[in-house]
């Protein structure tokens, strides 16, 4: 079983991580080069008639990101011939879509700082934040309609779990659902699914054996699960310079996450963890009205040196394991080493 650590060399390009051996380097310049003309491509797309829409559309793109989902779409690719004109377009596809669903995102959680930057929403406004995500959308549409009618309806149902996901986040888990697997669920319809679709449309346009096609799938909605889960824990960070955000954004906005429902789990049983729960809640109603903002920031280092946040990235680490056996018996060792490395690069992460 594959082991994650947490020292990874954060300051390397993510392809010069993913293959490490000296072997690799040239395998890892080639995907350099690759993510170069697919950055070049997105630029290319989001070229419209409209000022106004060209710098909000492109703004999102232009504040940098982690680029891991096309990183895994020309991985993939090499189960087969490897990244060809098709996997290339599949992978600036998959990269709108992801920038459309962060604009909507930011507009439905008050998010105020994206990628480090202040989000589309506060430089212009909701209105206008909403529509360039439109438009990311109507691109990424527009790029997959030349693929194939397979790759047109796995988009279409792609989306359709990333709305269910946001729909069913904003609403609730149902009477008598279990608050952690309704959350579960949402992380792997929200993010799992964009993730699993950009793993899968590599192998299929490079022309990967049939075997490998699902086994891709699983992995990337197994690692896009894992990847919120660190997500939950990265918000608890005091390094504002990693996140771009304060120590607890989510706790704040009132957004779910994984430690605080642990932590509401086990208030049940737990004295101490019931107090630091009603700490927390009070710090948050207090704090939106400018008072006690220290109560707060000494309940959110509480919580963040508790249990649940380690358990929170234990079982994210849990879930990228499951995600590399899901690759057991598949051919190219080489690729499914690299595969295992960016899982082990997205449970790593500080950022």
């Amino acid at each position: 079983m594959t082991k994650f650590s947490s020292n990874d060399t954060a300051t390397q390009s993510l392809p010069m991580r993913l293959f490490r051996d000296a072997q690799d380097k040239r395998r890892a310049e080639k995907v350099e080069a690759e993510l170069a003309l697919i950055e070049k491509g997105l630029a290319e797309h989001l070229d419209f008639a409209s000022p106004i829409a060209d710098a909000a559309a492109r703004y999102l793109l232009q504040a940098g990101g982690k680029r891991i989902r096309p990183v895994l779409t020309l991985l993939t690719a090499d189960y087969g011939t490897g990244p060809n004109e098709l996997v290339r377009q599949a992978a600036m596809a998959i990269e709108l879509t992801h920038l459309a669903s962060l604009y909507h995102d930011d507009v439905m959680d008050d998010a105020r700082v994206r990628r480090g930057v202040a989000s589309a929403q506060v430089v212009w406004s909701n209105s206008v934040a909403i529509l360039a995500g439109d438009l990311l959308f109507a691109r990424a549409s527009t790029l997959v309609s030349g693929m194939s009618e397979d790759a047109i309806l796995l988009q279409a149902k792609t989306f359709e779990r990333l709305c269910l996901g946001q729909l069913h986040e904003t609403v609730g888990p149902a009477e008598g659902e279990d608050p952690i697997e309704h959350y579960l669920q949402v992380l792997a319809d929200k993010t799992g699914a964009l993730i699993s679709t950009a793993a899968r449309f590599g192998a299929q346009f490079g022309n990967a054996p049939a075997e490998c096609l699902d086994a891709v799938t699983e992995y990337g909605e197994r690692i896009g699960i894992a990847f919120q889960l660190i997500d939950d824990v990265i918000d608890l960070s005091p390094k504002a310079e990693a996140t771009g955000k304060k120590a607890g954004t989510d706790l704040r906005a009132g957004v779910v996450t994984l430690p605080m429902l642990l932590l509401q789990q086990r208030a049940e049983t737990n004295a101490n963890d019931a107090a630091l729960l009603d700490r927390i809640e009070a710090g948050v109603a207090a704090a939106a009205d400018g008072t006690h903002v220290e109560d707060l920031e000494l309940a959110i280092a509480e919580l963040r040196e508790n249990d649940v946040t380690a358990e929170t990235e234990r079982q994210a680490r849990q879930w990228a394991e499951s995600a590399v056996r899901a690759l057991d018996g598949l051919p190219n060792p080489s690729v499914t080493s690299a595969l295992a490395r960016l899982a082990e690069a997205v449970v790593s992460r500080q950022g």
